[in-house]
């Protein structure tokens, strides 16, 4: 019955060894995975804020021209003041 006992000692310590490395890969894995993930949200967000500014800048460029007609504003049919006329009269 030792010999049982040696071998059952013997399988759980190599048991107990296989379950340890197998979460330290997966503790490996993740926390890569993980770091990946953050670096792409943190691209994401550069990104995000390089649009932003963009957008910023061509409000810009609009706000700048607004003393000259825009091109979609001759499209607009124009209104002729004619109340103000007939109040003067």
């Amino acid at each position: 019955m030792d010999g049982q006992d040696g071998d059952n000692k013997q399988s759980t310590a190599d048991m107990t060894v296989f379950v340890q490395n197998l979460l330290q890969q997966m503790q490996t894995r993740f926390q890569t995975m993980s770091e990946s993930i953050i670096s792409k949200i943190d691209e994401m967000g550069n990104r995000i804020d390089e649009l932003e500014q963009s957008i910023n800048d061509l409000r810009g460029e609009m706000g700048q021209d607004a003393a000259a007609p825009s091109p979609s504003a001759s499209l607009k049919p124009k209104e002729e003041p004619t109340k103000p006329a007939d109040d003067s009269a």
